[in-house]
């Protein structure tokens, strides 16, 4: 293969590239328009009346113990614990 036939290779490949290029971002979905459903938080008062029988003591040391996760808001070990209540409902369904 000479240099003219690899430079004209090249330069087809080149313009496959940016036409697929332009195909993506015509179909591409932009971030506004995508949808995700709404995450519900819990702090762990609301987690324990959520569900009948539960403490708070009992909701905050499955937390600490990682069976249940969360986020921890503010600074420290003094921010409020957030627990996605799909997450709390997932693990008392998933653990029977």
């Amino acid at each position: 293969m000479t240099n003219i036939e690899k430079q004209k290779l090249i330069a087809e490949i080149v313009s496959l590239l940016q036409a697929k290029i332009v195909v993506d971002r015509e179909n591409a979905v932009s971030p506004e328009k995508r949808e995700s459903p709404p995450v519900e938080m819990l702090t762990i008062k609301e987690c324990a009346s959520a569900v009948k029988g539960l403490s708070e003591h009992t909701v905050r040391q499955l937390a600490v113990q990682g069976k249940i996760p969360f986020i921890r808001t503010g600074a420290g070990k003094r921010g409020k614990i957030l627990i996605s209540k799909s997450a709390l409902f997932d693990y008392f369904n998933n653990s029977a």
